[in-house]
């Protein structure tokens, strides 16, 4: 007999879809005007502004660099004139599919304003660059210390004074060649990634949309090599080894001692929303650094944050970059050491920058929330939880996890930078959330407070089946139910004993988020993602509960 409740939220849904949909062409039309007129100004202010420094200029060649094993690497050589050598040297791996024109108004300005030689390259593998592309591999390290190496044998370097910058693939190689070569001495890395297998892999989830993207692109504008045609022979056919073991040697953070040897300058810069490379390992990474280091989190998605910098345009996390290395390069007294090292920009109503002396003090206090059974009440007749003060035990809820909801984590790319540019926020209709399918506790309203920190969430699950993948959404929600995300995480078990009890502790993505007078914080778990790959199935349930000897909580960090 047909469930006439599941009826109704499928037509909910269906309206839900459809309404979602116009929104979001809206969004995009509204999105690509702001983007427009500011592109307009920004250039018609850059090119009408004179240069800072008049008598610096720059040259500018293409040139072929050979690498060895009969590559050569397409590269764009700036050099400054009108001062002095021997030049600070900067080197500059481009991003994933994109090509050595990438950095090229940011190295005009870097070469003119500061006086630096500037060498950004294609990176192996893609468009006119030779080889195939080995995913940040010891081919690219090799590469990059390669490019080093003529640059002091074929320009005014100065051996000295060398350090490396770049954007997402071009960050992390800059890293990892920096942990292997002394002579970088300052690096700036902006949307890099720390550890890949957290990247692709996270709480042994797949992050399907951030792979595909990765995939089609190469495809599309490189080569790819051995090592990722096995990665995505594996990825195919469900088996994510090939991935795993081929992470370590091309995650930065397993070269952090020798960074720290080396003591290598670095500055990071990242997007809260960054839907590739998520905030929580470069938090992480910056922690472990003991060098000069600088951590900038701001809103925005992958690359979002500086890509109009790269072109040359306004751009803070590009003035601090050339402050970063004017200071650890050219010993320019700018007074960046002086500053707090942590820099962050709330990811809500667009916030100014609040510096810290390190990430741990982003979090003054912690407030512990523990989840009360869901229950329908005469006031609220979808089933809810609460967000308590005390512990309550002995209750359990189950939740069909083979459909989605309505809570979800955005569309990669695309909801970080709406959210950046249009202050508009990946958002839910708390109401419309299928308590079928889904798990919701709320709590108290709140009286104008900032979320700042990594916000934990302990849980005791009883799948049906020996893997089971959750979805985690926290939201600040208002006094109709609409809510904003604040942050969110994937979760998988493995090799669970279908019928028995699992305590797991998720901790979310870090974030800055002023969660408005009045509205309260919303905790949502769920069985599907569109971001991410699920191993929930039809029939697939799990069922949460709250032990007297482990209750069940979150923890939510504020400033």
């Amino acid at each position: 007999m047909e469930d006439p409740t599941a009826h109704r939220d499928a037509t909910a849904g269906a309206t839900v879809s459809i309404s979602r949909s116009f929104r979001n062409e809206v969004l995009m039309k509204r999105l690509s005007a702001v983007i427009s007129a500011t592109l307009v100004a920004l250039l018609t202010a850059t090119l009408l502004s004179p240069p800072a420094h008049a008598t610096i200029g720059s040259t500018t060649q293409r040139v072929s660099i050979p690498v060895g094993d009969g590559v050569e690497l397409s590269a764009l050589v700036i050099t400054p004139t009108g001062t002095p050598g021997p030049h600070p040297l900067l080197v500059m791996p481009s991003a994933w599919a994109t090509n050595k024109l990438l950095y090229v108004g940011a190295a005009w300005k870097l070469a003119r304003e500061s006086g630096y030689q500037v060498v950004s390259y294609t990176s192996r593998g893609f468009n006119e660059s030779g080889g195939e592309i080995e995913v940040a591999g010891p081919r690219d390290v090799a590469d990059a210390r390669a490019v080093i190496d003529w640059a002091l044998a074929n320009t005014d370097a100065d051996p000295d004074r060398v350090g490396m910058a770049g954007i997402s693939y071009g960050a992390g190689i800059s890293l990892l060649t920096a942990a292997e070569d002394d002579r970088v001495r300052a690096v700036g890395a902006m949307s890099g990634w720390a550890d890949l297998a957290a990247s692709i892999y996270p709480n042994e989830t797949l992050s399907t949309q951030a792979i595909e993207l990765l995939l089609s692109s190469a495809d599309l504008l490189g080569r790819p090599g051995a090592t990722l045609r096995e990665m995505e022979r594996g990825y195919r056919s469900g088996d994510v080894r090939p991935a795993l073991d081929a992470a370590p040697v091309r995650s930065p953070a397993t070269g952090i001692d020798a960074l720290n040897a080396n003591g290598t300058a670095v500055m990071i810069a990242h997007a809260w929303n960054d839907g590739i490379f998520p905030p929580s390992q470069m938090t992480d990474f910056y922690t472990a650094l003991e060098g000069p280091k600088r951590l900038m989190l701001a809103p925005g998605d992958h690359a979002t944050q500086e890509a109009f910098g790269a072109f040359g345009l306004p751009n803070e996390t590009w003035e601090s970059l050339r402050r970063w290395f004017d200071h650890h390069l050219r010993g320019v007294d700018n007074g960046i050491d002086a500053e707090p090292p942590v820099q962050v920009k709330p990811n809500s109503r667009g916030g100014s920058w609040t510096g810290y002396p390190d990430w741990a003090s982003a979090t003054s206090a912690e407030t512990v929330y523990h989840l009360t059974k869901p229950a329908a009440t005469w006031t609220n007749w979808r089933a809810t939880g609460g967000l308590a003060t005390e512990p309550a035990t002995g209750w359990n809820y189950r939740i069909r996890t083979a459909l989605g909801t309505t809570a979800n984590s955005g569309a990669l790319m695309l909801s970080g930078a709406v959210q950046q540019f249009a202050d508009i926020p990946t958002g839910v209709s708390l109401p419309l959330v299928n308590r079928v399918y889904a798990g919701v506790w709320t709590g108290p309203a709140l009286h104008g407070v900032t979320v700042s920190g990594t916000p934990r969430l302990r849980l005791t699950v009883t799948p049906n089946r020996s893997e089971a993948s959750l979805f985690v959404y926290l939201y600040a929600v208002n006094s109709s139910g609409t809510g904003s995300l604040i942050t969110h995480k994937p979760y998988t078990l493995r090799g669970a004993t279908p019928g028995e009890a699992r305590t797991v502790e998720i901790a979310l993505e870090p974030v800055v988020w002023e969660v408005p007078s009045g509205h309260r914080l919303a905790l949502v778990v769920d069985g599907q993602d569109l971001r991410y790959g699920s191993e929930n199935g039809v029939g697939s349930t799990v069922t949460v509960s709250s032990p007297a000897a482990d209750p069940s909580w979150l923890r939510v960090p504020t400033a």
